[in-house]
């Protein structure tokens, strides 16, 4: 087993992007077509700031249905770290592993058809 598979099995909310020449590890916090915007692990100066933000990606994972962003589903819990907030545009990015969350996902309506048949009495 790689050491990429061991961090992605212990820690599957984290992603990886890369912007030009540099990678980032990071939460995806949110993308569209032109920009994506994601906490980056490499902006973080203490351990306990880095094992705090794990936590709240851990509970952001494992307690929510994945669509919702990660700063709208923990809420003002994760705004000690907008710090480490950074956001770049789509045609310089690439994803190279990880979770990618967007709002537009849940913007989009599910029609539902429903038939309904009225059957008259006769008596």
């Amino acid at each position: 087993m790689k050491l990429t598979d061991k961090f992605r099995e212990n820690f599957p909310f984290i992603s990886c992007v890369r912007c030009r020449e540099l990678e980032h590890v990071c939460i995806i916090q949110n993308h569209d077509e032109k920009i994506m915007t994601f906490y980056d692990f490499g902006k973080i100066k203490t351990d306990s700031e880095l094992k705090h933000l794990l936590d709240l990606g851990e509970t952001w994972w494992y307690e929510s249905n994945r669509k919702l962003p990660i700063n709208i589903f923990i809420g003002n819990k994760i705004k000690c770290f907008q710090f480490c907030l950074t956001t770049v545009a789509m045609k310089d990015a690439e994803v190279l592993f990880g979770p990618v969350t967007s709002l537009n996902n849940l913007l989009t309506k599910r029609i539902k058809r429903r038939q309904i048949q009225l059957i008259r009495k006769t008596d």
